[in-house]
């Protein structure tokens, strides 16, 4: 191992940045793979172009003559791009995507050789749908399951190692119709939460026909050296370190934040840009991040939908560029202990047709007024599902990144800023006023007094899990690694929700001859006290806040099992059923297979940290035991006394306790997973990882990290965190 690692070392010292040319400028190639609005107008007949974005734009189903038209017309365009198969690319609830490829290529009746692509091979493809992640939906002998074409998502084409590939992004779903994907659901919180939107806005706006939901995806990530990557085999296997001592030098300086971008990473940079402008990922931001080697890119605002498959994309982007230029992209939430985990904020807003943001306060009383009804709706919806929220950025991984000091804590709370929160504190208070005919509401409740602009009115709250940054709110709690999807579904579905139970309290009071304004104010105040807890202007790193939060009955939930439990409360189970995102078989699936995975996560992370700790440190520390024995020995062979020896002495010792330290807490380790093997459900299986299998990481950890600092450098096996991150 210790070989590995030198001569991992000795290939990054042979590295060079790779010089990417830059092409024409960014505006002229965007969207260049993708079969846009543009494409579908230069390749289809016109009548169907209208037919398919009608269609699309009422959320109808696909007519089989124009499915026919559009396939024909993607097929003309793909393969005048040089593509030669085509697949159904789909978020399964592995996390990652999936895609079979199926040529072009074809024999007609007759045998002869043409190419082909139908309505119904774009339409839908049949994967085996009891080999992906199901909660027990799918048995193994009933495999059949279907990919059904997502038209709001334009279709790419992908190129790998030269082969040119048309992904057709789509939905998967089970033979008995359960969703098997992340994207359906989202679609369905979508459509549920545009009709809630709309809705509301009539009371403002009549002419508003449509209410689209937005969303900017900031990623962040490590880059290290593939050969130093390809050394650390927990690396490999986990996407983080299990061992490694903290350098001297780590991110203490401050020095990486915003800093020189290095060269070679300045390269991938430009390519993965480049790869991404063509395939419509609209990036606008590129930097250093806090940690070293740790980076963050970030685009503009899009469909939520397509925002989710674009970062879907943009992970698949990155790790094929990367490893042209021999980096491996970390995307681990804690690929690092002692430095800063990656999230992924997630920037949500609305939006109506009439061109008016829902979460930006207008220049008029009457637009300040929607603004509120849907902030303090969204406010409402977050402290009613709190728990709910939470379990939907709850991973194995990202529970080594909440609340460390580097991401917003586990307990959800919303920031508004000093003044948006004295605004709120205000409509409270004044709404006790007495309202007499002709007076102007707007006026006396202050609503007119909001200021049109509140984009950089007060200071940022890094530690907000839901943070309110001018015009949109970011959940700042979702992992670098995660699908968006999972968070967003109920983060619409919650806001959906809450908008039906606002318009219908709102009605209400409007049939028992109230004024609207003053119906809505009224039902606005009701919100802001009784949501009034989950506001938090502080510090949610402190001790302080867990105290308060507790005090106030907001949750603190610290780990996936238990934070998982909220997707299968009956307000949950209710919730969702409601609005038709998830049936009582698809939830409970999904709690299933979350906590699969978590258990599972734990469980390769255990058994890589035996193997590593039993078969590579301990014959590494009692190798350089032995040496020093031998020093020992020589000194007294000369007649020094044991005076001169003493210190070596006492560093066998040492190394002698922490590999007994390593040995039995690894025996132990391993009795507790075949211990909790033996569970049979689910969510005790999982907890019993979580509580007595993890645990055991910590001293394992701490004793093989004393180690390093002992071992001679020359011996030690694992390439260290000083060459993993400051390795250019």
């Amino acid at each position: 191992m210790a070989i590995l690692r030198f001569k991992a070392l000795e290939l990054v010292n042979q590295r060079y940045p790779i010089t990417v040319e830059a092409g024409k400028r960014r505006s002229e190639t965007f969207g260049q793979n993708v079969f846009n609005l543009e494409a579908m107008r230069a390749t289809m007949p016109g009548d169907y172009f209208k037919k398919l974005q009608a269609a699309t734009k009422q959320g109808a189903t696909v007519e089989r003559n124009v499915a026919d038209a559009v396939a024909s017309a993607m097929k003309t365009w793909a393969m005048a791009k040089g593509a030669t198969h085509y697949t159904h690319w789909f978020q399964p609830l592995t996390g990652a995507t999936a895609e079979k490829h199926d040529s072009f290529f074809d024999l007609n009746s007759d045998g002869r050789p043409i190419e082909n692509f139908k309505g119904s091979a774009l339409v839908q493809q049949e994967p085996d749908a009891s080999s992906f992640p199901n909660g027990g939906i799918r048995n193994t002998f009933e495999a059949r399951g279907y990919t059904a074409w997502d038209p709001t998502s334009p279709a790419f084409i992908i190129e790998t190692v030269g082969a040119k590939t048309l992904c057709i992004p789509t939905i998967f779903v089970a033979y008995t119709g359960e969703a098997l994907d992340y994207k359906a659901p989202l679609l369905k919180s979508l459509a549920v939460l545009e009709k809630a939107a709309i809705d509301v806005c009539h009371y403002f706006d009549k002419d508003v026909s449509r209410v689209n939901t937005t969303l900017g995806i900031e990623q962040e990530y490590f880059l290290v050296d593939k050969a130093l990557h390809d050394a650390r085999p927990d690396l490999v296997l986990t996407g983080r370190t299990l061992f490694g001592h903290s350098p001297a030098k780590g991110q203490q300086l401050d020095d990486h934040y915003f800093g020189s971008i290095p060269a070679r990473v300045h390269g991938f940079m430009l390519e993965f840009e480049e790869e991404a402008n063509l395939l419509g990922i609209p990036l606008r931001t590129r930097h250093n991040e806090v940690a070293p080697n740790q980076f963050e890119c970030a685009p503009t605002f899009e469909d939520a939908n397509l925002a989710v498959d674009h970062n879907q994309l943009l992970m698949d982007v990155m790790a094929r560029v990367a490893d042209r230029h021999n980096f491996k992209v970390l995307l681990h939430e804690k690929p690092f202990a002692g430095v800063n985990g990656s999230g992924k904020h997630n920037n949500w807003a609305m939006s109506t047709d009439t061109g008016v943001n829902l979460l930006a306060p207008g220049r008029r009383p009457k637009e300040n007024l929607q603004f509120l009804a849907f902030l303090i709706t969204t406010i409402k919806a977050v402290h009613t599902h709190a728990d709910l929220l939470r379990a939907s950025i709850a991973s194995a991984s990202n529970d080594h990144r909440l609340g460390a000091n580097e991401a917003p804590p586990a307990i959800m709370s919303v920031f508004l800023g000093s003044m948006l929160d004295s605004v709120l504190d205000e409509l409270e208070r004044t709404a006790k006023l007495p309202l007499d005919k002709g007076d102007n509401i707007y006026l006396k409740l202050g609503i007119d007094k909001i200021p049109p602009i509140l984009l950089d009115n007060t200071d940022r709250n890094r530690t907000s899990p839901f943070a309110f940054t001018g015009n949109k709110f970011e959940l700042r709690a979702v992992g670098s690694s995660a699908n968006c999807s999972s968070a967003m579904t109920v983060l619409n579905t919650i806001v959906a929700d809450q908008l039906i139970d606002f318009k219908a309290a709102v009605d209400v009071l409007i049939e028992q001859g109230k004024k609207k304004e003053v119906a809505i104010v009224e039902v606005l105040r009701e919100y802001v006290i009784s949501s009034k807890n989950i506001r938090f202007e502080g510090n949610g790193y402190s001790d302080e806040w867990k105290e308060e939060a507790a005090s106030r009955g907001l949750n603190n939930i610290a780990t996936t099992p238990q934070a998982l439990d909220a997707l299968v409360r009956t307000d949950a189970a209710e919730l969702f059923a409601r609005h038709g995102i998830f049936s009582h078989v698809e939830l409970h699936a999904r709690h299933e297979i979350l906590l699969e995975e978590y258990q599972k996560k734990i469980q390769i992370e255990s058994r890589v940290m035996g193997d590593l700790a039993v078969n590579h440190v301990i014959p590494t520390a009692l190798a350089y035991q032995t040496k020093l024995i031998n020093n020992v020995r020589g000194l007294r062979d000369l007649g020094l006394d044991d005076e001169h020896s003493q210190t070596t002495l006492d560093m066998i010792k040492d190394i002698s306790r922490h590999v007994s330290t390593i040995k039995n807490t690894v025996d132990e380790m391993t009795e507790a997973r075949k211990k909790a093997n033996k569970i049979s459900d689910a969510r005790e299986l999982a907890l019993a990882y979580c509580e007595e299998v993890k645990p055991k990481f910590e001293p394992i950890r701490r004793a093989v990290d004393k180690l390093e600092r002992m071992v001679a450098d020359e011996d030690w096996p694992l390439v260290k965190y000083r060459e993993l991150l400051f390795s250019r």
